[in-house]
């Protein structure tokens, strides 16, 4: 089974790929085809002006249909559309969300923060993890903060903060935001919980850590990466270190992120499995056609992909 996710985030908008394989043990094998990431940057225009602008909302018309092109070129099957922070944000989220179906053909659903952090949560097996512990899932994006705590011994508790990489470039960010995240990590964080992070600027720094998979970052290491990386313009970090514009000025604030919760819920370490929202789209996407024939599969309401 071919399946496609498109994630329009604050930040960037990423169209994923996968083949889905299952086998007569019950295992399943996601693969990825193809990852697409074009940066957009909605939040720019949410968090500053409160509304997606004219030109944004050409530009994302614009890349959905060289996306469906893709999705029609490689025969996915079934896709699953979602947005999140900037378009929950955006005064005329319905005005663009009709007129990219206008435009399209495409349905973008636009997804609560409770909603984007389950979805994060079911990315990764969790039954999977060592059950002496507990786990607290970070996902830093740029307009939204989504944690998600579990283990064997306490309940599912997951919250969004409108604590984003674009928020704090933008300033608007308040110190009472800050203290409701370190209140509900005070609150449900407890002993043994182990971290794990996702968003594309934790798999930078791991990238950049020259860790093998499987192997945690230290707090340590990231206040290092921190330190060097805060007193250099977004040029210099694009020259020194070849990041992207849109990597380069957003790193720091997702480090500031990572290093703020890590402290409250005093953990040293965070496991990067560099998974993300669209790999969780696609895991939903799989188990809500599963018990399907795909010869008997209908269009999903969200899109009109060409069967």
């Amino acid at each position: 089974m071919r399946l496609a996710a498109i994630d329009i985030g604050s930040n960037a908008v990423r169209l994923l790929i996968n083949d889905v394989s299952t086998y007569t043990d019950g295992s399943i094998d996601f693969t990825k085809v193809n990852l697409i990431r074009v940066p957009l940057r909605l939040g720019f225009d949410v968090f500053e002006n409160g509304i997606i602008g004219e030109q944004k909302q050409h530009d994302l018309i614009e890349t959905l249909k060289a996306f469906k092109h893709l999705i029609n070129v490689y025969q996915v099957q079934a896709i699953k559309i979602c947005a999140t922070s900037a378009m929950r944000d955006a005064k005329n989220s319905l005005e663009v969300v009709n007129r990219v179906e206008v435009a399209t053909g495409l349905k973008i659903n636009v997804i609560s923060g409770s909603e984007e952090a389950m979805m994060l949560y079911e990315t990764h097996l969790a039954d999977t993890m060592d059950i002496r512990f507990n786990y607290m899932y970070i996902d830093v994006g740029g307009g939204s903060t989504e944690l998600t705590i579990y283990g064997k011994s306490i309940n599912i508790v997951r919250q969004s903060f409108n604590i984003g990489t674009i928020r704090i470039l933008k300033k608007q960010v308040e110190y009472e935001i800050w203290e409701d995240m370190k209140s509900f990590i005070k609150k449900h964080v407890k002993e043994n919980t182990v971290a794990i992070g996702t968003g594309g600027n934790i798999s930078k720094l791991f990238s950049m850590s020259k860790k093998k998979n499987g192997k945690p970052l230290t707090l340590n290491t990231l206040r290092e990466f921190a330190k060097e990386l805060s007193p250099l313009s977004t040029k210099e970090r694009m020259h020194l270190y070849g990041f992207k514009e849109d990597r380069a000025d957003v790193i720091v604030p997702a480090l500031e992120i990572y290093i703020a919760v890590m402290k409250w819920a005093e953990i040293s370490e965070i496991y990067v499995p560099q998974i993300g929202l669209a790999d969780g789209l696609i895991k939903q996407l799989f188990y809500e056609k599963s018990f399907t024939s795909l010869k008997g599969l209908k269009k999903p309401f969200y899109t009109n992909v060409n069967w």
